[in-house]
């Protein structure tokens, strides 16, 4: 049967009472290649609750009202040049019963075990979308994020899942994004190196997981100084996009962002971005004027 969704109250009536809707809304989803007319590629990301991160600038619960990150997420799809959205299947399954993913990308975030302030964090167990999942529901490519603390042991279990990860979507053709730091804890709390080096050694480490980089794609932070993108990109002729991230809690903040991106997006490698909270959440403006000055970037 299928069912229709005006609103977003009427999602835990349909999760309770009609859970295949879900697959049907899956399976009937009109798909779109991966990189579009446009040769680049801008999605949204929503993958942070999932991992306890539910944090803005100072606003520390700001992502964890589901029904306003929703409409944040509706809109941001509804505008000119967003190609998709990457997020868990919570959230891409409530998105798929309101009818927005038609004709765009859709990413499932595959490893959130890794949970804010734990003291397990470096451990990243692979706790949201397997390979299967992502070519079961159709989906059209899968993220991990791969932090390296050379301190901390549980790196080592995170690097191993995330190579046999490349190698499962490699086997389905599915391109995987790897998302890779340097990272240490600084006062218990664990904090990414932006530096050029630390940057150009976690690009080097993500290019060699698994038995094949054919479908892999890197998902990069703009280093500390951009001038050194350049070079940092030189580490991997795989292609990248770049990330976002929490950018900082004023408007200032916010135009320093884009014109750090504005610089890193000139680069041959790279190929477009994804970007989450510093567009779902803008320091200043609407969202629609925040996803709207992203997209003119590229």
């Amino acid at each position: 049967m299928s069912i229709s969704i005006s609103s977003i109250p009427d999602l835990t009536t349909v999760r309770a009472r009609h859970p295949e809707a879900i697959a049907e809304a899956a399976a009937r989803r009109v798909r779109r290649p991966l990189i579009g007319d446009s040769g680049r590629l801008m999605i949204v990301a929503a993958d942070h609750p999932a991992r306890g991160a539910l944090g803005v600038g100072d606003r520390g619960l700001a992502m964890a009202n589901r029904a306003d990150l929703l409409e944040r997420l509706c809109t941001a799809l509804s505008r000119p040049g967003v190609d998709g959205v990457l997020a868990t299947a919570d959230v891409l399954e409530d998105l798929l019963l309101l009818g927005v993913l038609e004709n765009k990308v859709v990413m499932g975030s595959m490893n959130r075990g890794g949970l804010a302030g734990a003291a397990f964090e470096m451990d990243d167990r692979f706790t949201g979308h397997r390979a299967e999942d992502i070519a079961r529901l159709r989906f059209d490519a899968g993220k991990l994020l791969l932090r390296i603390d050379y301190d901390d042991p549980g790196s080592l279990t995170t690097m191993e899942a995330s190579a046999r990860a490349v190698d499962a979507m490699a086997a389905r053709e599915l391109p995987l994004f790897v998302e890779p730091f340097i990272s240490r804890r600084i006062d218990g709390r664990v904090r990414n190196d932006l530096s050029a080096e630390a940057v150009t050694r976690s690009v080097a480490i993500a290019s060699g997981l698994g038995g094949t980089s054919a479908y892999t794609w890197l998902k990069l932070p703009v280093t500390r100084n951009p001038d050194d993108m350049a070079e940092v990109l030189e580490t991997s002729t795989l292609p990248a996009v770049l990330l976002g991230g929490d950018i900082g809690g004023s408007p200032a903040d916010q135009t320093a962002a884009y014109e750090r991106w504005r610089k890193a997006l000139r680069l041959p490698t790279v190929q477009g971005m994804v970007v989450g909270r510093s567009l779902l959440y803008p320091a200043g403006g609407s969202v629609e004027e925040a996803v709207d000055t992203a997209v003119g970037l590229l």
